[in-house]
């Protein structure tokens, strides 16, 4: 699904100018690993070194641990679940009204550097400012940093490490949610802390939960969806951590027929919004895409059966991968599973 939040999304040119390069020059030149210092010679500190193999198979690396931290905005609102906070991000941070983007969490985002919050939008010289130690990102596709803009890609990866957690492709919703624990332990997250431990059981408990749901209602055919002007995307299965997911707890979803060349959605006009026929629509809840009251004045969005029995339910469609947030996701997945009836 990813690609269709691209193309949603208004793009705008990278803000970094001149005086950015020259910025980035200048910390490359000297380094930029956020190792501590002692007063003797510049010797480390003995800190231990710090390394954190990711998804894109690359070794991250540092003198020792990271402590400016900059991450895309969902990575860092997981983060902070677990403890760990950042000094900037990029991503869907801020609404057009200045209250916090669903991307967000539970952050307080006035306390970060938000450094970019659209796609394509990556300020680099207050990327530098920042002195950052690890770039953190979540990685849909092959050598793919999420949100961090590839005419600016080089530059950005050459101010500090940097590291990706897998979410698309042949992850699942649950290897996500270990490999972002594993990343914020590294870091310094307790994860043997009850908040963490009682989230994870929550987790557990609610996909428990979704497995007997779907036994308890089978046949319940569930919709991705996300809407545009023009457009109605819907989503496949197979590509996203969190349908992924959920399909291996029984869920029963539509299969588009025609994929992009990501495999990720097909895009449908708005005369052909009805092609599939489903119980249950998971609608996109991110900002910028229509959400049920902006959806009423297309035609064949109201004719749509789940639409008429009223078996809408939001999709989280980057999902926040801590447990935590994962866990209430999964929860009401299961209640619209637990009630929905068969219409289609």
């Amino acid at each position: 699904m990813p690609k269709s939040r691209s193309s949603l999304l208004t793009r705008r040119g990278l803000i970094a100018a001149g005086g950015a390069l020259g910025l980035v020059a200048a910390l490359t030149a000297c380094g930029s690993s956020g190792s501590a210092k002692d007063g003797s010679g510049g010797k480390d500190s003995g800190a231990a070194a710090w390394s954190f193999k990711d998804d894109l198979g690359k070794e991250a690396t540092a003198k020792s641990k990271p402590k400016n931290i900059v991450a895309f905005t969902g990575t860092a609102a997981a983060l902070y679940d677990y403890g760990v906070n950042v000094k900037g991000v990029f991503g869907p941070t801020r609404t057009a009204d200045g209250k916090a983007d669903v991307q967000a969490g539970s952050m307080d985002i006035s306390k970060v550097e938000i450094l970019g919050n659209v796609y394509d939008e990556f300020n680099v010289e207050k990327y530098a400012a920042l002195q950052p130690d690890l770039l953190v990102t979540n990685t849909w596709e092959k050598d793919s940093y999420w949100y961090v803009p590839a005419a600016s890609k080089d530059k950005i990866l050459k101010l500090a490490p940097a590291a990706a957690i897998g979410v698309g492709g042949d992850v699942s919703m649950d290897k996500a949610l270990a490999r972002t624990a594993e990343l914020a332990g590294s870091l310094g997250a307790d994860l043997n802390a009850k908040k963490a431990v009682d989230a994870k059981a929550r987790f557990e408990a609610a996909s428990a939960k979704l497995r007997e749901a779907t036994k308890a209602n089978p046949g319940i055919k569930v919709l991705v969806g996300s809407g545009s002007a023009d457009l109605f995307y819907v989503s496949t299965p197979d590509t996203s951590a969190d349908l992924k997911y959920f399909q291996s707890l029984g869920v029963e979803f539509v299969a588009p027929e025609k994929t992009d060349e990501g495999g990720f959605f097909e895009s449908l006009s708005w005369e052909n919004a009805g092609k599939y026929k489903a119980d249950v629509v998971l609608l996109d809840n991110r900002t910028g895409t229509l959400q049920p009251a902006e959806l009423k004045a297309k035609p064949t969005w109201a004719e749509m059966p789940a639409v008429k029995a009223g078996q809408i339910t939001p999709r989280v469609t980057e999902p926040i991968y801590s447990y935590e947030k994962c866990a209430q996701i999964v929860e009401e997945l299961t209640k619209a599973v637990q009630n929905a009836k068969k219409v289609s």
